[in-house]
């Protein structure tokens, strides 16, 4: 029988605590789950109001993997979803995730959190810009570093600031809060940040992902501002080998890494610790009474 454990009030059933779903570190499910109880507070403001998209792993990263936007069978009625209309279906909805028990329901499933830019009060209205910053061989995470340094230089020249997170795979994620846009004008700002980047750093930078041009540079990924994409979430573990966080970073960081310095891969013990020594990074992103710039 599947246990239940009370959890904010609702009742929410936790199974194959003892299963291993990253053998390379041999870390069970019982310990994924404590994981996101323990930075529930620093993940919830990052999922609240934003519909969630699910990359479900439940056999672990060398099994089967499939993404879903529809809300899973067997989801409690005390789970909110939203109306998030698709072209494909007009009347779909997806899981929105605003408390502890909804969190600890979705993580039971094994997954990985992602969320668009925008939030479900305002489909396709962006509050944020990313940029995802993904290497290609022989390139690795120094170049990334070098990438983000001169991207949050020509942020700043236009007023924005620039957040980082390690992306929990081989790359940076830069996030830029920003006043409420459409996604399509972020789109197109995005890509005129990476086609600058290209120019300004001609022999480490691509904003085409076109394989044939990827060794050895650094593709700014500008795509993941489209209203139909969404982003890996800050504080989410990834379907890798090791369960890897997409884990916020100072810049203080960033420039190590840039200079050779030591790696930017932080696993589920490292991160109650850099939350006791540098705060929520990325609060700036959620704090509703943080004035956003709007883009240039």
């Amino acid at each position: 029988m599947t246990p239940i454990t009370e959890v904010a009030g609702r009742r929410v059933p936790l199974s194959n605590l003892d299963k291993v779903i990253h053998p390379a570190s041999g870390t069970t499910k019982g310990e994924i789950l404590h994981y996101y109880a323990t930075v529930a507070g620093a993940i919830l403001p990052h999922l609240r109001e934003r519909p969630v998209s699910f990359l479900r792993y439940p056999d672990g990263p060398a099994g089967a993997l499939f993404f879903t936007k529809n809300p899973p069978p067997g989801t409690p009625s005390w789970v909110r979803t939203v109306p998030v209309p698709h072209t494909d279906d007009p009347g779909a909805r997806q899981v929105v995730l605003d408390g502890l028990a909804p969190l600890m329901w979705a993580a039971n499933l094994v997954v990985e959190f992602h969320t668009p830019q925008w939030t479900a009060a305002e489909p396709g209205v962006a509050d944020r810009l990313v940029l995802d910053l993904d290497p290609g061989e022989p390139a690795g995470l120094p170049e990334c570093c070098a990438v983000a340094l001169w991207l949050r230089e020509r942020l700043a020249a236009d007023g924005l600031d620039a957040y980082a997170k390690t992306s929990g795979a081989k790359g940076l994620h830069l996030l830029v809060p920003i006043a409420p846009t459409p996604s399509a004008a972020v789109s197109a700002y995005a890509k005129g940040l990476a086609l600058a980047g290209e120019a300004g750093l001609p022999e480490l930078v691509l904003h085409r992902m076109k394989r044939a041009l990827r060794p050895g540079k650094v593709f700014v990924d500008h795509s993941q501002n489209a209203a139909a994409k969404t982003t890996a979430t800050p504080y989410t573990l990834r379907a890798r080998a090791l369960p890897t966080v997409s884990t916020p970073v100072t810049w203080d960081e960033v420039e190590s890494a840039a200079r050779g310095g030591e790696g930017l891969v932080f696993l589920p013990d490292d991160i109650a610790g850099r939350l006791a020594r540098h705060g929520e990074l990325l609060a700036p992103l959620t704090d509703p009474g943080r004035d956003r710039p709007p883009l240039p």
